[in-house]
């Protein structure tokens, strides 16, 4: 589900009325992705923090990953669905703000941290949303982001057997239409790194993560050992770039 903006050329995911904790999370087999995504934001987010925000956070899935990390938390979606339920499972604990991710309600020099997960796949204009994460952090400020990867092995084999005409070693981004009407996007690691840098942003740490997504590879390994694995790749994967998820520690 999508909405335009004000600014035609960007697509904003509209999850309202959609029950993504359910139906994503809990009801598909996707616990070696949480545990991938949360093995790397221990590594990456500050142990201690003021004030922080994370961006796109849906219900809040990673929550417990900072409340007890930060002094002050913020959960920032466009949909107020999300918004509803993590402040359910969380009360108090977590302020909740919805809006425009490339016009964020929040003003310059906000924030001493924030993270964005699983969401660039939804940006068409990925320049603005890295100018406006900047803009909301302080300076001296980290930022924890995942890209999603196009630059992936199986990808690679895909278009080497003309499975597929994405090319994964182009820079321009690719607009996976096959997935929805409206798509999703997957990004070259050296397109989102010249991004962030063009936004004011210094790569300070890049993860590997998500190493071992494969339905056959859990099945075969189960869970628990495709985890074990994962932890030792997160960091010695990382130089090549080629898992589907690439998390960057980010430093305003």
């Amino acid at each position: 589900m999508t909405k335009k903006t004000a600014n035609e050329s960007a697509v904003i995911a509209d999850y309202n009325g959609y029950d993504y904790k359910k139906i994503f999370w809990e009801d598909a087999d996707r616990e070696y992705e949480d545990l991938a995504d949360r093995m790397a934001i221990r590594r990456l987010l500050p142990k201690t923090i003021q004030k922080f925000v994370d961006i796109a956070g849906g219900y809040g899935r990673l929550a417990d990953e900072y409340l007890d990390r930060a002094k002050s938390s913020t959960l920032f979606d466009y949909s107020k669905t999300e918004l509803a339920q993590a402040k359910e499972l969380y009360g108090d604990r977590i302020q909740t703000k919805s809006g425009d991710i490339y016009d964020l309600p929040f003003k310059n020099d906000s924030f001493d941290a924030l993270m964005m997960i699983r969401a660039t796949h939804h940006f068409r204009d990925m320049q603005k949303v890295s100018d406006e994460l900047y803009r909301i952090l302080k300076p001296g400020g980290v930022a924890v982001v995942e890209a999603a990867n196009k630059k992936t092995l199986p990808k690679m084999f895909r278009y080497w057997f003309k499975k597929s005409d994405v090319n994964p070693f182009s820079l321009e981004p690719a607009h996976l239409k096959n997935l929805n009407a409206q798509g999703f996007y997957n990004y070259h690691p050296k397109y989102i790194e010249a991004i962030f840098q063009k936004s004011g942003f210094k790569i300070d740490e890049v993860l590997s993560v998500s190493n071992f997504r494969s339905a056959n590879l859990k099945k075969i390994f189960g869970t628990k050992n495709l985890v074990r694995l994962e932890k030792g790749a997160q960091k010695l994967l990382a130089p090549v770039r080629f898992a589907p998820s690439i998390y960057y520690k980010l430093v305003k």
